[in-house]
């Protein structure tokens, strides 16, 4: 009988993870990819509940707080923990409205706090030698592509998406321009929020010279017959359409292994190094803020970090008190002369 009792709740645990997945299928539409991982979790969940002899409709508050502990001591991150408490979080909130639990057991138990990563930046010298590569092995076309595409992204601090979503002349339809004339470029950032951002000298004559030679490659005139509306983008491909995040990637890939960087380049590398390399040389938080569109200025903060070892660094190579372990330039011998 036993054994029949567990069937039964097992079944029923199953049915309800059923109901919830076609829920957020539906009614929330969620991404194939957030679906498996959703499954993946409450499959972890149910198993957890069935080896403590508990339906799902039985968790408490501390199982959930031994579940996460046994979660975080056999190694798992504080920000993977938090996402699978988000999902059971919202599994439970589901089952309330149901009626088929009286409260949520995840409500109040939250993830370990995790230490917030210092954002991955190159150093000044790496991405003025990105910036100024010239690539031999790459055919003319693209390479006055990609080094315009390369020189906005650090020179503007754009996201991937802003980069992407650049047409070549302002339009009604329009998510973002440049203005050559006024050096600025005019973007949406998230939340469907519009800045305008400085263009330097630099990245204004590589988005010149790309635009000289953009419509000359012979595939386009076809594909613009096939796709009108990508004759507006500022990036194109060979085929004539606008890049996409992915194209710009697999670009930057390319460029930094071809200019011997020791790690590849993402877009938002380089957004990191823009930012860093602004504070560094001016101080002005508020700023870099308005620069990269951050809605707080508490995400901006993180760059006084980067900033911070910056500083450190120059302290340990230029200051005498700095050299701990007897490896300081030697002291000039005093002057016999003076008095």
């Amino acid at each position: 009988m036993a054994t029949s009792s567990s069937d039964e709740g097992a079944a029923a645990d199953s049915s309800w993870v059923e109901k919830y997945l076609e829920h957020v299928r539906v009614e929330r539409r969620l991404a194939p990819r957030t679906l498996e991982l959703y499954s993946t979790h409450l499959a972890d969940l149910a198993r957890r509940a069935g080896e403590a002899g508990l339906d799902l409709l039985q968790v408490q508050p501390a199982h959930v707080r031994r579940w996460m502990a046994q979660m975080h001591g056999a190694g798992r991150e504080p920000r993977g923990i938090a996402l699978v408490l988000s999902c059971w979080r919202s599994f439970y909130r589901w089952l309330g409205h149901q009626l088929a639990v009286p409260a949520n057991p995840v409500q109040d138990v939250h993830a370990p706090k995790a230490g917030r990563p210092l954002p991955k930046a190159l150093s000044v010298d790496d991405a003025v030698r990105l910036a100024e590569l010239k690539n031999a092995d790459a055919d003319p076309w693209t390479e006055s592509r990609d080094r315009a595409v390369v020189e906005l992204l650090y020179s503007c601090g754009l996201r991937v998406s802003e980069l992407v979503g650049l047409d070549a002349q302002p339009g009604k339809d329009a998510r973002g321009w440049l203005d050559l004339d006024g050096a600025e470029a005019h973007v949406m950032g998230k939340g469907s929020k519009r800045r305008s951002v400085p263009v330097g000298r630099q990245a204004l004559a590589a988005v010149r010279a790309w635009l000289e030679v953009r419509d000359s490659c012979a595939a386009l005139p076809a594909a613009r017959l096939r796709d009108p509306a990508s004759s507006a983008a500022l990036f194109i491909g060979a085929r004539g359409t606008r890049m996409t995040p992915q194209a710009i990637w697999a670009l930057l890939r390319r460029r930094s292994h071809a200019a011997g960087l020791a790690a590849p380049v993402h877009p938002h590398m380089l957004r990191h190094s823009f930012a860093s390399h602004v504070l560094q040389s001016s101080g002005d938080l508020r700023a870099v803020q308005e620069l990269l569109g951050h809605a707080n200025i508490g995400t901006t903060q993180v760059y006084t970090r980067l900033d911070f070892q910056h500083l450190a660094r120059a302290y340990d190579a230029a200051h005498p008190r700095a050299h701990l372990r007897g490896d300081a330039p030697a002291s000039p011998a005093p002057d016999k002369n003076k008095s």
